[in-house]
């Protein structure tokens, strides 16, 4: 069995298909050194083309994803909006009492204007959200301590293509043979092999 083999037996059926009958295939006979040399020969041919794949479709899984730490910008109400009733409620209070409403006006605006000007402070870049450092396997996580933004369970794909794009992954499926024979193909050009022929 093997290349050489089948090379041998299409010698002898097409001698017999002439009328040729007891061919010598022994090792060292003429038909068995032919078959080598011929086997040898197409061999080389193959090992020195260049196939080229002219088309290729296949999904691409993301196995890191890294990222820097990124600054947050907090929206305002974020940070006042739970403050306002308080702010209500102490100068409410305040004009409640005989004479002290103006000075308690005055000291609540200068607490608000105070709070407004730090939360302008904190608003852009007063937090930060750890880098992202993601592993579909959790390989990159920190053995002592775990980090936010950090451990496995990346899901992430996506597909590369030669050719069409087929604009989703939802377009093939190549985890089969029947796929990979429809979403593949590679290519010998003529121009590619005219030195070797």
């Amino acid at each position: 069995m093997g290349f050489k083999q089948d090379l041998i037996d299409a010698k002898v059926k097409a001698a017999k298909d002439n009328g040729i009958e007891d061919l010598d295939t022994k090792p060292g006979s003429f038909i068995e050194r032919e078959a080598e040399y011929t086997k040898e020969a197409i061999v080389n041919f193959l090992t020195e083309c260049q196939f080229k794949i002219t088309k290729l479709n296949a999904p691409v899984i993301v196995e890191n994803f890294k990222t820097p730490d990124q600054s947050i910008d907090i929206k305002r109400d974020t940070i006042l909006k739970d403050k306002a009733p308080l702010f209500k409620t102490i100068t409410q209070i305040g004009n409640l009492i005989p004479g002290a409403g103006p000075q308690v006006n005055l000291l609540m605006n200068q607490v608000e204007l105070a709070t407004q000007t730090n939360v302008e402070i904190v608003r852009v870049d007063g937090a930060t959200l750890p880098g992202l450092n993601l592993s579909k396997d959790g390989r990159n996580t920190f053995k002592r301590k775990q980090r936010i933004g950090q451990g496995g369970g990346l899901i992430s794909d996506g597909y590369v293509y030669i050719g069409e794009d087929p604009e989703t992954q939802e377009s093939f499926d190549v985890t089969d043979e029947d796929g990979q024979r429809d979403f593949t193909e590679v290519k010998l050009f003529r121009q590619d092999i005219e030195d070797l022929l």
